[in-house]
């Protein structure tokens, strides 16, 4: 079967040296990585001779069939080329629905200028003593280090707002960082981060840091998320942030802050049911244990005793726990009239 294989992919290889690669599938079924990384060195080495050395291949996922080939770039240590190879029923002879010649020049264009968009980015938080241990799988949000408390978190979220100005500066006006009207930073701890999952120095920058382990390794634990408003270039370097815990934290959070929501509640309405949908909390400006949001509510339950598209909120502040601190404010017609949730900011 496996020599059966290869046999087909040197007839497909004759294809790419006619400007294209086709990926076949044997009788056998989908092809393996395997082959597809085979082919697609033979493809980088036709039409990028010496500067792609393929370094790993994975099966996408879901099973729609194909793999993702990466390669590193020669001469650029931070960029990765992925390139795409469909072997689905329906896309055979194609790289990510595309001609693959035309694929991977693109892929290696795009590595190429996120190579160069890393290292803007990069020497924009270096500037300001902050390290960039980790990206979100495009490439943002950057994961920086600090530890938050209430004595820092003032200063660290100003600090790192500089960082973001550097970096929408040096980006320039036309960047896509710049034209947004927004970004965000994750924070981890000291402790998080020494024990993240660092991969091999080997890699290429960019395959390196966005690891969906290394990415893993850092969201498994309670961490920060800072945001920063970008009107025309400049950032508001004061900031805000919020708190991201993990799956089950996140939960017995809510859980405790709507049950004692409602219990508050019944003096009002004694037949309160309260949406299970957690909104946004904020951390208050200069506290880490103090974190405000919104529960929302229905004065009546619907027929099965749940509480769906309520047109009330209350804006609650708690602690760490969520255990409500303070009083509660009700907001009142919080839906605008095609049914869209206004929440006032808070």
């Amino acid at each position: 079967m496996a020599g059966s294989r290869r046999r087909q992919w040197r007839t497909v290889m004759t294809g790419v040296l006619a400007g294209s690669l086709v990926v076949l599938m044997g009788a056998c079924g989908v092809v393996g990585t395997k082959d597809d990384r085979r082919a697609a060195e033979d493809l980088a080495e036709k039409h990028f001779p010496g500067q792609l050395k393929a370094i790993g291949a994975r099966t996408l996922f879901p099973g729609t069939g194909g793999s993702e080939v990466m390669f590193a770039v020669s001469g650029d240590r931070d960029a990765v080329v992925r390139l795409r190879i469909d072997t689905d029923e329906n896309e055979r002879g194609s790289c990510d629905g595309k001609d693959c010649v035309g694929a991977l020049t693109e892929a290696v264009e795009r590595a190429r200028q996120q190579a160069e968009d890393f290292r803007t980015l990069e020497s924009a938080f270096d500037a300001c003593g902050y390290e960039v241990v980790a990206l979100g799988p495009t490439g943002t949000p950057p994961y920086v280090v600090a530890e938050l408390t209430n004595a820092t978190v003032t200063r660290v979220l100003s600090e790192i707002g500089q960082c973001v100005q550097r970096w929408v500066t040096a980006s320039g006006p036309d960047s896509t960082v710049a034209k947004g009207q927004g970004t965000y930073v994750n924070v981890v701890s000291p402790a998080v981060a020494e024990h993240r999952n660092r991969g091999k120095d080997s890699w290429p920058t960019l395959m390196r840091l966005t690891r969906s382990d290394l990415l893993a390794s850092l969201t498994e634990y309670t961490h920060f998320s800072a945001s920063y408003e970008i009107e025309a270039g400049r950032v508001d370097t004061t900031g805000s942030a919020r708190e991201v815990r993990p799956f089950r934290e996140r939960q017995k959070f809510g859980e405790t802050v709507q049950s004692a929501v409602k219990e508050q509640l019944r003096t009002t309405y004694p037949r309160v049911a309260v949406s299970e949908y957690q909104w946004i909390w904020r951390l208050e400006p200069g506290r880490v244990d103090r974190q405000t949001g919104y529960v929302l509510f229905c004065p009546e339950p619907d027929p099965r005793g749940r509480c769906v598209d309520s047109d009330d909120a209350a804006l609650v502040t708690t602690d760490e726990k969520g255990v409500p601190v303070g009083k509660i404010r009700l907001v009142h017609d919080v839906r605008d009239a095609s049914g869209i949730l206004r929440l006032p900011p808070y």
